[in-house]
């Protein structure tokens, strides 16, 4: 398996993904008002939101997380499987995806869902794209971080460009049922990032209960938890290499990039960002 299909010019992973079914949830998937969503580009920290939320829910008990595996707690809208499973289960539901802004149900922007929207440093993104997607058997394989370099500046990675994705849902950023997080808050101040989460959806946590969460959606309990690392994804799907949980840090870019590659980044960042508050990235 390799490649990838395209749709409105994204590409898109070969695996559980069908145009009929993009074009599908865009205009007919309802979203109900009780749902919550977790949205990022990939590579940003969905997965660790994925369990934050998972464990505020629980009030910090962990069996859910430890027994159910992160894609059937929160069901990927874009997926075959993920779709099926929204379409089929009673509600409330907890979301995910990666889509870009406008293919988005179209629903959930008349509707009073609560949406989480993380972001990350792009350069990040970038350096832990690369070692995700190489080992990955149902995209197009990177074969050097230069040439993923390339691709990722023109949007020619799974999903499309960062920069459009960001420019698009940042769109929503002053919305009452929008919370914008990023990924460097939520490692430098974890503790009141999840405390503002768990305002953001209503909950009240005493504080045993909160370092539960913290506990259990730490990188290393996460990292040991086969239903949260992916390790039960089909062997067909991935090499042997495979790892979701690699580094779980901020600036690892900076051990990858050559100085000429930082200064190309930084002026093609500066061009497709150019009108939006610098306080909105964190890592600048």
């Amino acid at each position: 398996m390799s490649g990838y299909i395209w749709f409105e010019g994204i590409p898109f992973p070969t695996v559980h993904i069908q145009k009929e079914i993009l074009e599908e949830i865009r205009h007919k998937f309802v979203i109900r008002d009780k749902d919550t969503i977790i949205v990022a580009y990939p590579k940003s920290g969905t997965n660790w939101m994925i369990e934050t939320v998972c464990l505020i829910q629980t009030k910090g008990n962990p069996e859910w997380v430890q027994s159910i595996p992160s894609w059937d707690r929160s069901f990927w809208v874009e997926t075959v499987s993920g779709y099926q499973k929204l379409i089929n289960k009673e509600g409330p539901h907890l979301i995910s995806s990666h889509l870009p802004f406008h293919l988005f149900p179209k629903s959930f922007f008349s509707s009073k869902a609560k949406m989480i929207y993380i972001m990350r440093n792009p350069r990040d993104v970038l350096v832990s794209g690369y070692f995700f997607w190489r080992a990955a058997k149902f995209v197009k394989n990177p074969e050097s971080l230069t040439t993923y370099f390339d691709w990722f500046l023109k949007g020619n990675v799974p999903y499309g460009s960062w920069f459009e994705h960001i420019r698009g849902w940042l769109s929503m950023r002053e919305s009452e049922n929008v919370l914008l997080l990023s990924y460097e808050d939520m490692k430098k101040e974890t503790r009141r990032m999840v405390e503002k989460i768990c305002d953001f959806l209503g909950k009240k946590l005493e504080p045993d209960e909160l370092d539960m969460v913290l506990k259990y959606s730490s990188f290393q309990a996460m990292k040991e938890n086969k239903m949260s690392n992916f390790r039960l994804m089909p062997k067909e799907s991935v090499t042997h290499d495979f790892v979701l949980m690699r580094k779980g840090v901020t600036g690892d870019w900076k051990n990858h990039f050559t100085v000429a590659q930082a200064e190309a980044f930084d002026k093609v960042f500066q061009e497709k960002m150019a009108g939006f508050p610098p306080e909105l990235f964190p890592w600048q």
